[in-house]
């Protein structure tokens, strides 16, 4: 016997956008009476025909029958006059952000629903108190917002106001619940939880692109390859629309008064100039036409690599380091046929990390994924060396040592003494600056970054960092190879973070304000990126795995970098790393873990 549904059966929605018609369509699955109402007769049209088109692939796909299908589109009914709305348990309003429009939405509900019904903003953007405070019945008012598409999306974050009646809290929790979702109390706080991580990091990809440091395919294919996110910021930005975008960083800056959430120049100007994205056609991209997701050249399309200038030939490679990281890039480049000579300090660590690495082929070879012959050949091109003088045949060589400049700053030193003119000099560094190897050197012209992600071997990434010395034919060079070896090359400048460490970080040190401020707990801040924002992991995950020391140090780089009062590490994180709790590897960080 099915369960009873809770006591709000018939569900109102006010505003039948993408975003309406995508909550109607979840009421409606989930065996509600859904009263779909819009002021346009266009909107209500298009619901209809979204929803029938939705259900169509549902029956195609075998998740629904069409008798199930035939009951759920008699569920949703659409109406031009707010009065439908006489009747329900529950409405909630999707229209747009604006206090003056809801507002007076709220009031013409006050008039026309029961004393009873629970009134919902899907805002993101907008004070839900002072929306509640300006009800005839601020205690049945509060937030519900999903997610866009609202179908897909797990997280929904209810949102109660200093006059919120707890027994509304509780009758629209349980509906979330009901409707197949993971509900999140949070504060009424612009942005509340996702929203309020996601756009600060938003906008400083959009300040990022307008600054002309990297282009927009280089940004999103980064945070894509680096952070395994589904979806560039950019794009992104396109698809949630830009103008909203604008609104709601408008809305958080009037709280926080922080230079992250101050909307970049660029989505003022594309918003004003009607290029709000997906919905218009074009945004930071260009589309097929409004509404389209399918993206096409335009005069800001990059050329293709063919286009670079002349490359120089490289047949070897030299590792310098003994590490995890040093050995992936050995890997990586062993497997792509080069060879390699991997260089430490003494010939017994250089022994160990082949040792390594030879782990690794062989864990391929169990899985399938390689045979043993080719194996066998790839750790065949390994040559490891207890001394950087067996680099002096090489035609690149690459330092993956610690993370220290005057440790790296010797090394050039000594790759400029022993490596043969016209060898490439290269970095593996996060965080320190290029130039400052460069110029440890008598041939800064020869001097790049090649920052891998970790593990290399998996990690599709490379950010190719050039700095204002970098000859043109060495950075062509080393893009080449970054394809060779088949990894992503994307191009950014010489400054603190490049592109991932740039925007990563300070996205993780808001979160811990978050938690600092009582704002929110580390569960639903996780739950709410990884449900809300298909983040892969939450970002207390994240810092835990990466260590809070190195999330700490690279945290400092960037306010040392860029001055920026908003970017100064999160003191809850300088006190966890004072105490020793570094993440996973002390068994202790933001959670505890069992000690292997």
């Amino acid at each position: 016997m099915d369960a009873p549904l809770s006591p709000l059966s018939t569900i109102a929605v006010v505003g039948l956008g993408t975003m309406g018609t995508g909550i109607a369509e979840v009421l409606a699955r989930a065996g509600r009476e859904v009263i779909g109402i819009d002021i346009s007769e266009a909107a209500t049209g298009q619901a209809v025909a979204a929803l029938e088109a939705s259900t169509a692939r549902a029956v195609r796909r075998e998740h629904l029958t069409e008798q199930q299908r035939a009951d759920l589109l008699a569920r949703f009914r659409t109406f031009t006059d707010l009065q439908a709305a006489a009747g329900a348990d529950l409405v909630i309003e999707v229209v747009p952000e604006s206090y003056e429009i809801k507002q007076q939405v709220f009031r013409d509900l006050d008039a026309i629903v029961r004393p009873e019904t629970i009134i919902a903003t899907g805002t993101n953007a907008l004070s839900v108190t002072r929306l509640a405070a300006d009800s005839a019945r601020p205690e049945r008012v509060l937030g519900l917002h999903f997610f866009n598409p609202a179908p897909a999306m797990k997280l929904v974050e209810v949102v109660s106001s200093v006059l919120t009646a707890p027994t509304a809290v509780t009758a629209v929790t349980e509906l979330a619940v009901e409707l197949g979702k993971e509900p999140v109390a949070v504060g009424d706080r612009p942005g509340f939880v996702a929203d309020g991580l996601l756009f600060g990091y938003l906008n400083q990809a959009a300040a990022m692109y307008e600054a002309k440091y990297a282009s927009r395919e280089d940004i999103d294919s980064a945070m894509q390859l680096g952070c395994g996110l589904p979806m560039g910021p950019l794009a992104l930005l396109d698809l949630i629309g830009i103008d909203t975008a604008r609104t709601v960083l408008d809305a958080m800056y009037a709280e926080s008064r922080d230079r992250l959430h101050a909307p970049a120049p660029i989505l003022k100007q594309l918003a004003e100039a009607g290029l709000t994205g997906r919905k218009a056609g074009r945004g930071f991209y260009s589309y097929e036409a409004p509404g389209s997701e399918v993206v096409v050249r335009d005069a800001l399309t990059p050329l293709t690599d063919a286009d670079a200038a002349p490359t120089r030939t490289v047949r070897s490679v030299g590792v310098a380091g003994s590490g995890t990281m040093a050995s992936g890039i050995v890997e990586v480049f062993a497997k792509a046929g080069y060879d390699v000579v991997l260089a430490a300090r003494s010939e017994e660590k250089a022994e160990k990390a082949k040792a390594r690495i030879a782990k690794s082929l062989q864990r391929s070879v169990d899985k399938g994924r390689m045979t043993a012959e080719t194996a066998e050949q790839t750790l065949s091109r390994i040559t490891p060396a207890g001394t950087y003088d067996a680099f002096a045949d090489v035609d690149l060589a690459l330092e993956a040592v610690a993370e220290d400049l005057e440790i790296k700053q010797q090394l050039f030193a000594t790759f400029d003494k022993v490596c043969k003119p016209g060898a490439i000099l290269a970095t593996t560094t996060s965080s320190l600056p290029v130039v400052a190897c460069a110029r440890a050197t008598s041939r800064p012209q020869d001097v790049i970054g090649m920052h891998f992600f970790n593990p290399a071997p998996a990690m599709k990434l490379v950010e190719v960092v050039r700095t204002v010395l970098t000859g043109d034919d060495v950075h062509a060079t080393v893009r080449d190879l970054t394809l060779k070896v088949r990894k992503h090359p994307v191009d950014c400048g010489d400054r603190a973070g490049f592109i991932v460490n740039a925007l990563l970080f300070p996205y993780l040190n808001n979160a811990i304000k978050m938690v600092q401020e009582h704002y929110a707990t580390l569960d639903d801040i996780d739950a709410a990126m990884k449900l809300g924002g298909g983040y892969p992991m939450g970002p207390f995950e994240l810092l835990d795995v990466v260590g809070l020391d190195v999330s700490l140090a690279i945290e400092k780089v960037l306010h040392r970098e860029f001055r920026d009062p908003g970017l100064a590490p999160a003191p809850l994180l300088e006190h966890l790393v004072a105490a020793g709790c570094l993440g996973r590897k002390t068994g202790r960080g933001f959670r505890e873990y069992a000690r292997r």
